[in-house]
């Protein structure tokens, strides 16, 4: 017997936003982490850094975020590694972030003028300086854009932890509708929220590249 479609079920929906933002945090801030070094790397003159970043990008960008969350889940479990679904979408989704965040961060030291370098290295700045004093904080205003628009991508993409039994979002709504079975109510506030959570963010983002392309003009 289904139950009716009423303020607790919106409330149990609306509660799983808060697993959605946090695994969106968790896998965010990991893959900054892993994308500056995966991105430092790219660019690095020692050949034995740059070939094995550019193979786990290329791993990472071209398999389905799905697969990895299988792998990660199903393969570890199989391995006799115990993880819960939680954990197990949080290292899927910062090896993802840190795939793309990497390669997007690469781009935008690269975009960079060279003369920046050029300059730094005629002032007798080492490597380690020169990125540090300034070639980092140059990039650094070129990324804000495709990054808050990387993040947007991102929270959507948690939706896909729903498949392994991770409760966020997504997987509350499916547990909703499988008790009320009114996919047509349950997935529109669904896709409600989301739209809340990803539209202020993808305005941020269109227009600090606005912003940004402005600047580089004048």
């Amino acid at each position: 017997m289904f139950r009716t479609f009423g303020p607790n079920e919106v409330w149990f929906i609306v509660s799983a936003v808060q697993w959605t933002l946090l695994l969106s945090a968790v896998a965010f801030a990991g893959g900054a982490i892993g994308g500056l070094v995966i991105a430092l790397a790219r660019v690095s003159p020692i050949a034995m850094l740059r070939y094995p970043a550019l193979i786990f990008i290329r791993v990472f960008q071209g398999t389905p975020l799905l697969m990895q969350l299988f792998l990660v889940f199903f393969g570890l479990n199989i391995l006799g590694v115990g993880i819960n679904p939680w954990v197990a979408a949080a290292v899927a989704l910062t090896l993802h972030a840190s795939a793309y965040l990497g390669e997007i961060w690469r781009g935008c030291i690269q975009a960079v003028p060279p003369g920046q370098a050029e300059a730094a290295w005629a002032l007798g700045l080492n490597y380690r300086d020169r990125m540090v004093s300034v070639i980092l904080p140059q990039a650094s205003k070129i990324s804000v854009a495709p990054t808050v628009g990387f993040l947007v991508q991102l929270i959507k993409g948690t939706s896909l932890a729903s498949i392994i039994g991770f409760v966020e979002l997504t997987r509350a709504g499916q547990i909703i509708n499988n008790a009320t079975f009114q996919p047509l109510t349950v997935f529109s506030l669904v896709a409600a929220l989301y739209f809340i959570l990803c539209w202020p963010l993808s305005m941020w983002a269109r227009h600090l590249e606005a912003r940004f392309a402005v600047a580089t003009q004048r």
